[in-house]
């Protein structure tokens, strides 16, 4: 109860409107205190009621507008007069006045009085007093209260505007950072909440010791880093790396995007910068994390349109002075994140600004392994998981991918009112992320059925007869996305790729066209998507990677990015070359695939027809048509070594 009281006492906040708010209910309180119950009458009243009964006291006209009535002290304790005895507050008795009525004009007044007072002696006749009051505390509130609610509805105005809701938002907070100062407390991340990612942590871990402990490094001459680039493709980790480190550092962490830097107005992500920066300097040591900072850090000097894009450039450049110019910065880090590391400028990624440049890579088969415990965790799941089989069948997947797969199997067994996730939901799962929702209701007709069939069956016997081939795992004809057929191979997982392995790739891929062509002897549009991936490594092959004899040992590919996708860097001669040696290649495997098929034909209608009857085949099916594959990829061979182990464990 204590630690509840001092954190709800420490998030106490004074703010300077509060003494206004505090003198003015003062100020009105006095006003209220000073003033007594006065009640209204009438002359009727006054007349018949007062003046008559000889209980009036004296009366004092104000200002020549209203006069002001006063009970005699022992008319007082009477129930006509018990409203007005009292003062308002507390049991003190009222003096007066006592009661109030216009008089008209002053003249009228004495003329009726006197009237009234004819059969009055003179004794106890009432001669009025007259007054000039000015009420000056009731003059300035008369004049300052409208100027105060005008003041305060203008401060409101100004906060929601400087708060950045609604149009025309931030106009007066313009050229500060649009950061968020993470709080050190709130950050439950750390490194083991990141699976995978074992050489990234390594280094970015560093990063969080040079903060904790600078003097280690700096006692025996070394300079702390000033930054780290973290790069790699979209959701491996790199945001999540970087919550890690704000949770461990413990040191005050800036979090803002590439995108907060621009805005429509000119000189805005300059100012920016120079605010970011110079609140970092304050609460140094500190940690500044800008992702997506290709927003801001593209190569300069890039834009078709000269001049389109100074803004963008200003802020660039003024990152580049704050982080390494005159101006050093002690105690700042700064942490980017990118997935378009080649766009970015090279003066931005230079020793001494980002001194660090940290790859993020997709997770391979022990990472992802790691990634899918964690996800698991929050998920009741059946006793016959196995991460290891879901690691197999989730080749290329990132870290978001793995967390998304998790999500739609218990979606999917919620739907299904399963207790538990079971093994064939992580495989739906999988099936609707790469090929999309079933559309078990698209019409097809029993000849495109067939095609679809036999197009697929093309498919997976090609690539079951080709060494370097990827290993099948699933082949269905229920249509997914904009795809009516699909086959699901595992792809080993290669650092290097040789020639025969990449012709293998493109003959596998041209087995479902083959396929329509040996047994319907027309071709149809079922193999675009085919056409597109071969085509494009064909060429990949010739004019990047060097893999043609015809051509020989030269690549096109421009790694920096400058060369202009509007001239070609070879002559026409060479282009047509190029031409024909892809031509060439892809031919070549067309008909080899041909020939695998009728070799096998026999055995390929009988896979067609267990798709027409089942719609969905899997690799065990396959091994009975065909036998068992006579190759076995190095991947297999290590996960098969994994399995072994796991299962003596487990013994």
């Amino acid at each position: 109860m204590k630690n509840k009281k001092q954190k709800s006492s420490g998030n106490f906040k004074f703010k300077i409107y509060w003494i206004y708010a505090i003198i003015f209910v003062f100020f009105l309180g006095l006003q209220f205190s000073n003033s007594e119950p006065t009640e209204s009458t009438n002359w009727q009243e006054f007349n018949q009621m007062m003046l008559q009964a000889r209980k009036v006291d004296k009366i004092v006209v104000i200002n020549k507008e209203k006069a002001y009535i006063y009970i005699k002290k022992e008319n007082l304790r009477e129930e006509q007069f018990k409203s007005v005895s009292k003062r308002m507050f507390g049991d003190t008795p009222n003096y007066g006045p006592h009661y109030y009525f216009e008089i008209g004009s002053v003249e009228t007044f004495n003329d009726n009085l006197k009237e009234a007072q004819k059969n009055i002696d003179e004794y106890d006749k009432i001669s009025p007093y007259y007054e000039t009051r000015k009420d000056i505390f009731g003059d300035i509130l008369s004049w300052i209260l409208p100027l105060i609610i005008f003041i305060g509805i203008w401060i409101f105005i100004m906060k929601r505007m400087s708060g950045g809701s609604g149009a025309g938002g931030q106009i007066f907070s313009i050229g500060k950072a649009q950061n968020k100062l993470v709080d050190k407390n709130n950050i439950k991340v750390t490194f083991n909440d990141v699976a995978g990612l074992e050489g990234a942590k390594e280094e970015i871990k560093e990063i969080v010791d040079f903060l904790k402990n600078p003097i280690k490094y700096t006692k025996i001459g070394g300079k702390i880093p000033r930054g780290a680039m973290l790069i790699g493709p979209p959701g491996t980790g790199k945001t999540l790396l970087a919550k890690a480190v704000a949770g461990e550092a413990k040191v005050p962490f800036f979090s803002l995007s590439g995108s907060d830097f621009v805005e429509m107005f000119v000189g805005v992500g300059a100012s920016r910068v120079r605010d970011l920066f110079k609140q970092a300097k304050e609460k140094a040591p500190s940690i500044i994390f800008i992702d997506e900072i290709d927003a801001i850090g593209r190569a300069r000097g890039k834009n078709a349109m000269t001049g389109s894009n100074d803004e963008r450039e200003n802020t660039l450049n003024q990152l580049l002075t704050e982080m390494d110019g005159f101006g050093t910065n002690t105690g700042v880090i700064v942490i980017a994140a990118t997935n378009r590391a080649d766009v970015l400028d090279r003066a931005l990624v230079r020793p001494g600004r980002f001194d660090r440049q940290i790859y993020v890579d997709l997770p391979d088969l022990i990472e992802r392994k790691e990634i899918f415990k964690v996800h698991l965790k929050p998920l009741i799941l059946k006793k016959d998981i196995d991460v290891n089989f879901l690691a197999r069948q989730t080749p290329g997947f990132s870290g978001a991918d793995i967390a998304n797969v998790c999500n739609e199997a218990a979606l999917i067994a919620a739907r299904k009112s399963k207790k538990k996730v079971d093994k064939k939901d992580f495989l739906d799962a999988v099936d609707r992320i790469i090929g999309g929702l079933e559309k078990k209701s698209k019409i097809i007709s029993p000849l495109e059925k067939e095609t679809i069939a036999f197009h697929e069956a093309g498919h997976a016997t090609v690539s079951w007869m080709l060494e370097f081939a990827s290993p099948l795992i699933k082949v269905t004809i229920v249509p997914r996305g904009r795809s009516l057929g699909a086959a699901w191979y595992l792809p080993e997982e290669r650092q290097l790729t040789t020639t025969q392995q990449m012709l293998d790739d493109i003959c596998a891929a041209l087995g479902g066209r083959a396929a329509e062509e040996v047994f319907f002897n027309k071709i149809s549009t079922g193999a675009l998507s085919d056409l597109e991936k071969i085509t494009k490594q064909a060429y990949a092959m010739v004019s990047i990677y060097g893999l043609s004899n015809e051509v020989g040992n030269i690549s096109y590919y421009d790694s920096s990015g400058q060369h202009s996708g509007f001239t070609k860097p070879y002559s026409e001669e060479r282009a047509k070359l190029i031409d024909n040696e892809v031509s060439k290649i892809i031919e070549t495997q067309y008909k080899r695939a041909k020939k695998i098929l009728i070799k096998s034909k026999e055995k390929v209608k009988k896979l067609a027809k267990e798709l027409l009857d089942n719609e969905v085949i899997f690799k065990a099916d396959l091994i009975d048509i065909f036998g068992e594959r006579k190759w076995k990829s190095f991947e297999e061979e290590q996960l098969l070594k994994l399995d072994e182990e796991n299962n003596k464990k487990n013994k």
